[in-house]
């Protein structure tokens, strides 16, 4: 490996080169070296030596040149200091160059091709120690110009990269469709306990509203079963969604109930917690609506097709929205069955054919046979839909009802053998429904001009308006020419393209010979070195 002759460092108030003096003849022992002289200057600055320092010209183009690193780009500015301060290389002799992020080792490539880009321990240690000794080295800097340089570029950077819709947060989806599960599995738990402690008094009551919610509410009113009488029938029938049989079955075993009596203490202890399961209940209802309503503005197209429970599952259970956008119609189709799947890779065994998908209507509604196949093209649709919701500005719910349609008549044309309609008709009648439900741009309204200047428009308009019959045999033969001139053009175009595409080719050729040339000499000095 070829020693580190110049070292770039990416500050944030401009580009600096360094010329490294270290003596790199063991690896191990100039990594030892560094790393005892990073700490106390004096001894560091024998390692490097600041070849030059270009500053930024504001905190516009740090933040630039900041974007255009993290993206492995070279930007103008870079550019011009590698060519002003690097010593011009050749095929024989190239200049190594030690850099921090490996990604810009490439760009830089392309555009000194004799420059070979180091990203290796010992470049980061001599990058860690002029970060550390910053404002040593660079003269004509304050004690806190370099942290708060870092601190401006810092935010400027993250806010750019975390710059984002506050209604297209997708992150409170994942945690809402977290919290609903939880609370479904807190209000079962809770009821069950509310029913078994009620029993004690009311068992009767358990057999006759099974339902969790009206049992937690019923409790909250009836308290004691002894006050029950024909005058609360209408309260009862009221909280039984107008149910008088219920209502009089629920008075008539009061009467005869097998229950103890509670004492007022054990009673309200009851009563709280029943009360706490309403409120839970509530909550729950409260937050399912808020869910809702967030699928139909972050991903109102996944939402139509596979409703908004199911869309959220799959969001959450990928990380995000852009997560399930780039992934595979497979993966879709399985997520949420990821043990299923390698246990079935395990055993040699068959893999399972859907995940979260299995909850959806249309594979309920398909045949035994053909619920693999539909969850397969459902799959294909999610992630459809899922691209779309992601990548668009305005989001609307016109193509999931199309991609859902198309769901409908595959299930069809499985038990009938119906056709279905293809993606590019689908398409092109989603976006006609798109342009015909999108709002149409204000026009802007023509200036009114002088009256003097619109008479003189109308006086060299209707001059205009009455040529010659030999203006207009002349008028023909420049369009003749015009035509012939465009025609020549095309063909000189052609024949650039085909002499480049000819000269990549050459270059090409030359490069891999060059580079089997070198190899074949690589392998011979290996051999005599071998031999010797």
């Amino acid at each position: 490996m070829a020693p580190i002759e110049y070292l770039l460092f990416e500050e944030p108030t401009g580009y600096a080169i360094f010329k490294v003096k270290l003596q790199q003849d063991n690896i191990g022992s100039r990594l030892e070296e560094v790393q005892k002289q990073i700490n106390d200057f004096g001894s560091f600055t024998k390692l490097l030596e600041l070849v030059s320092f270009s500053p930024f010209k504001g905190a516009a183009e740090a933040l630039e040149n900041a974007n255009d690193i993290s993206e492995g780009l070279v930007s103008e500015s870079l550019k011009a200091v590698l060519d002003l301060n690097l010593p011009k290389g050749s095929k024989k002799q190239s200049v190594t160059l030690g850099i921090s992020d490996r990604n810009l080792g490439p760009s830089i490539k392309e555009v000194f091709p004799y420059v070979d880009c180091l990203s290796n321990e010992l470049s980061q240690d001599l990058i860690r120690g002029v970060r550390l000794h910053g404002e040593k080295l660079f003269k004509g800097l304050q004690s806190g110009d370099l942290e708060r340089a870092q601190l401006g570029l810092g935010h400027a950077y993250s806010r750019a990269k975390v710059k984002f819709s506050v209604q297209k947060n997708d992150n409170h989806i994942m945690q809402a469709i977290a919290l609903l599960d939880q609370l479904d599995k807190d209000i079962n738990t809770f009821a069950m306990r509310v029913k078994e402690w009620y029993g004690w008094h009311f068992p009767e009551l358990a057999k006759l509203v099974p339902d969790n919610y009206k049992f937690a509410q019923l409790v909250l009113f009836i308290k004691d079963k002894a006050s029950l009488n024909e005058e609360s029938l209408h309260d009862l029938a009221a909280l039984l969604n107008d149910d008088a049989a219920i209502s009089e079955r629920v008075i008539d075993n009061a009467r005869i109930s097998m229950g103890q009596d509670l004492s007022k203490a054990d009673m309200e202890n009851v009563c709280i917690f029943a009360q706490r399961v309403v409120n839970l209940a509530d909550y729950r209802r409260q937050l399912y609506d808020y869910l809702c309503e967030k699928m139909h503005i972050v991903a109102p197209n996944l939402s139509e097709l596979v409703g908004e429970i199911i869309g959220a599952r799959l969001i959450s259970h990928a990380g995000s929205l852009t997560n399930l956008s780039k992934q595979a119609a497979s993966t879709v189709q399985i997520l949420g069955a990821e043990k299923a799947l390698f246990r079935a890779l395990k055993t040699k065994g068959n893999t399972p054919k859907y995940g979260l998908i299995y909850h959806s209507g249309f594979i309920s509604k398909a045949g035994s046979k053909n619920k693999g196949r539909i969850s397969r093209y459902l799959a294909n649709k999610c992630t459809m839909a899922s691209r779309i919701d992601n990548y668009s500005d305005e989001p609307t719910n016109i193509f999931g009802s199309i991609l859902k349609k198309q769901v409908e008549q595959r299930l069809e044309f499985y038990a009938t053998g119906h056709p279905t309609l293809r993606n590019e008709l689908a398409i092109q009648e989603a976006l006609e429904l798109y342009n015909e439900n999108k709002p149409e741009e204000p026009k802007e309204e023509p200036k009114e001009e002088p009256k003097e200047a619109s008479k003189k428009r109308k006086h060299e308009s209707e001059e205009e308006e009455e040529p010659s019959g030999d203006e207009d045999e002349e008028d023909n033969k420049e369009k003749k020419k015009l035509k012939k001139e465009k025609k020549e053009d095309k063909k000189e175009d052609k024949k650039d393209k085909k002499e480049k595409k000819e000269k990549k080719e050459k270059k090409e050729k030359k490069e891999k010979k060059e580079k089997k040339e070198k190899k074949e000499k690589k392998e011979k000095k290996e051999k005599k070195e071998k031999k010797n």
